[in-house]
């Protein structure tokens, strides 16, 4: 397994995301996914799951030091007040002492940034969390947000797949020693799978397109990737990209593609994203 080295974070490029899992359904899922290799798990306040994930890391028997988890405060959530009480509810809900790293899911234009890192870095001196970062932060925010911290933000979690550039956060990511993990990271699946490139890599490699995609991103310095799925068949396959490597003029056509800049996930209360 391939591990990001971000400030003194040293965060499994693979890991099992849960958004949408439920109930028992994702406590087993958590469960295989730690039988099958996986050593990072991601959840959120907003998912509604964390007691799950945190229930299916006790049942898998594994001892607490060898999985990374990562949970995330919900931008609504993160003035100074509400993200410590919020972040203390995350850390007893999940129920396994301070996770590895709490995130900011979103920022907030109507919190003062400086009040939310601060927060946030807070978290970590009550012992909440091992260390500290952000979510869908562009390049300039988190050049902002990088700078007010008193403990080293050490991830950036965003949307990032074959049909949407992230160049400009990824070269701001490694200007502050932080990790780029990725959400979403095979697109919505379809279009992204089918497409030529990624299926001509597949067949040359004999791998799925889902794994050629995986690895393009894994190959990529300091980012990983958390897909999700609720199908235990797909969790070895997620994890069976280490065995290869793409061709240089793979990696290129693939990355040729994010010019598309198609993002899938952009609410009402997104930031200004970076121009392509």
């Amino acid at each position: 397994m391939k591990i990001i080295e971000a400030g003194a974070a040293r965060i499994p490029a693979i890991g099992l995301g849960t958004y949408t899992l439920e109930g028992e359904t994702c406590i087993d899922m958590v469960q295989r996914a730690i039988d099958a290799g996986y050593r990072h798990l991601d959840t959120a306040r907003m998912y509604g799951n964390e007691r799950e994930v945190g229930e299916g890391l006790r049942r898998s028997g594994i001892s607490r030091d060898e999985v990374f988890v990562t949970t995330k405060i919900w931008w609504t959530d993160i003035a100074e007040a509400e993200l410590a009480a919020a972040a203390r509810q995350s850390i007893e809900r999940i129920g396994i002492g301070a996770v590895d790293l709490l995130l900011i899911h979103w920022p907030n234009p109507d919190v003062a940034l400086e009040e939310s890192i601060d927060a946030l870095c807070r978290t970590v001196d009550d012992g909440l969390a091992r260390h500290v970062g952000v979510a869908n932060f562009p390049s300039t925010l988190l050049d902002e947000a990088a700078a007010m911290a008193s403990h080293p933000l050490v991830c950036n979690q965003v949307e990032y797949h074959p049909f949407l550039s992230q160049d400009q956060v990824l070269a701001a990511c490694r200007r502050h020693d932080m990790g780029l993990v990725a959400y979403s990271p095979i697109g919505r699946g379809g279009e992204v799978l089918n497409h030529p490139v990624i299926r001509g890599a597949a067949e040359r490699h004999g791998k799925t397109p889902a794994q050629i995609v995986l690895r393009w991103e894994i190959e990529q310095d300091g980012v990983g990737a958390i897909p999700r799925t609720s199908r235990p068949e797909r969790l070895a396959e997620n994890l069976e990209i280490f065995d290869f490597e793409l061709y240089e003029d793979e990696r290129a056509a693939i990355s040729a593609l994010t010019r598309r800049n198609e993002r899938l996930v952009d609410p009402s209360f997104a930031p200004n994203w970076d121009r392509a």
